[in-house]
């Protein structure tokens, strides 16, 4: 086992990590392309045939969690060094790094204004906060994917809508970057359009378009895009947009055209599908209606939009089963929402079980999950007392393995072997942690006692 106890005491007192992972894992022969001096370890086993998943060790139980994981599951994996503090005093170079790892890729997402030491000692706000932002530049992500129950969210970014200064408004031709106050890049648009659409053609979800091309100019381009990419489908579209977007941008979305592929719309002349055209903030109001409908939608909204779309739909669930524990009350009923919830075919929980997926376009995808309140619990445990006398539940890494068994599968989606090993050892974890929740370290210890690793 790992002494994952010394290593949380260690992070938190800001000491030197690199030796003590060089000390677990072995150097990666495998390096992100055009960086040969990135720091990359492996390990797991490497005999069974699997491709292996990338995991950024980030800060406090994400980190945690991970160690404990990656020990007791025994998969092949690369790891890259991404604690706040390293990736500070690497002036964030860590970041391209694993945002170039040609392999599927586990991000978690921790607090974001962490403070570390600078080169004098000084404690400062870790730079580039939680790392979001500056990762998706630098891993050429183009959006997110997040699937709810029956909604799905696809989020373009990096794409701030709100420039509405026309004197500074122009396309870049050289790079495609819509050059107003927010910088947003416009090629990475014309892929999240495309994807957008293109999971609406294979699952035959509603495609509902989020954007304000009558509001801000960068949507401007890409409604433009979105509809320039329509033409020549067989996508049906019902309300539309009063102006055609692409006829009134067409000079600048012309110069993100030029920048693409010349071969990004093939195959496009048989999609179909059904496209609602929406302002953007109406379309919480529709989602709320096919969330309760169980009818299935894809949205595609700006990198802002999209995460407030998603922030409220992963606490509405809670509320409407809420609302129901009233309705059945006052009707005498002694039903419990929760089941009723479950018989009524909903799938949604809290919004902790919101996977997310970010798709770069070159390179597999990033499976990335956030851990609020990682810091507090991390605290607890290195203060002796993880329950705060009995006041709080253990940690539940169960998030850990549902995040690692996504990211398999998604690298490895035919290995049936695969999937049946990691439903066993999803089962074997609920037993362990059903009832009285095992503290951290005394669950490790059980599972690592219980879980046979993999291939051996």
């Amino acid at each position: 086992m790992i002494d994952l106890l010394s290593i949380a005491r260690a992070e938190a007192a800001g000491e030197e990590l690199l030796g003590v992972f060089d000390g677990l894992f072995t150097n990666s022969v495998v390096k992100p392309e055009g960086f040969p001096e990135a720091v990359v370890w492996q390990g797991g086993n490497f005999e069974g045939g699997l491709k292996p998943v990338c995991h950024s060790l980030t800060d406090a139980f994400a980190l945690l969690g991970t160690l404990q994981a990656i020990d007791v599951l025994g998969l092949p994996f690369y790891a890259v060094p991404m604690w706040a503090q390293y990736r500070h005093d690497m002036d964030l170079a860590p970041l391209a790094w694993f945002g170039n790892m040609p392999c599927t890729s586990i991000k978690w997402s921790t607090a974001g204004d962490a403070y570390v030491n600078d080169a004098s000692g000084k404690k400062v706000v870790v730079k580039g906060k939680s790392a979001n932002a500056p990762l998706r530049t630098r891993s050429g992500v183009y959006c997110n994917v997040r699937p709810y129950g029956n909604i799905t969210v696809v989020r373009c970014m990096p794409c701030l809508p709100y420039s509405q200064n026309r004197s500074k408004f122009n396309v870049n031709q050289e790079t495609g970057i819509i050059h107003s106050e927010m910088n947003s890049p416009g090629v990475q648009m014309a892929y999240a359009n495309r994807l957008f659409l293109n999971l609406v053609h294979t699952t035959g979800a509603i495609g509902r378009v989020a954007m304000k091309p009558t509001q801000a100019m960068e949507d401007g381009i890409n409604a433009g895009l979105h509809a320039w990419l329509l033409r020549g489908t067989k996508f049906n579209v019902g309300r539309q947009y009063a102006v055609d977007p692409y006829e009134e941008q067409k000079k600048e979305i012309d110069k993100i055209i030029a920048l693409l592929p010349s071969d990004f719309k093939a195959g496009m002349e048989s999609w179909t599908g059904q496209i609602e055209q929406h302002i953007a903030d109406t379309n919480y109001g529709l989602i709320l209606w096919d969330l309760i409908n169980q009818r299935e939608c894809v949205v595609i909204a700006t990198d802002l939009d999209g995460d407030r779309l998603t922030d409220l739909l992963a606490d509405v669930s809670d509320p409407l089963r809420a609302y129901g524990d009233k309705i059945l009350k006052h009707v005498g009923s002694d039903e419990e929402m929760n089941t009723v919830w479950s018989d009524l075919g909903y799938t949604t929980g809290n919004g902790r079980d919101m996977t997310s997926v970010m798709h770069r376009m070159k390179g597999p995808p990033i499976h990335e999950q956030t851990l609020g309140s990682a810091d507090a619990m991390l605290i607890r445990m290195l203060n002796g007392d993880e329950t705060v006398g009995g006041t709080k539940k253990p940690y539940d890494p169960r998030i850990h393995y549902v995040l690692i068994r996504d990211a398999y599968l998604d690298a490895n989606p035919t290995n049936e072997k695969l999937r049946n090993w990691f439903d066993n050892v999803l089962k074997i974890f609920d037993e362990i942690y059903s009832g009285e929740r095992p503290l951290f370290l005394e669950g490790y210890k059980q599972l690592k006692e219980r879980i046979k690793p993999w291939c051996t």
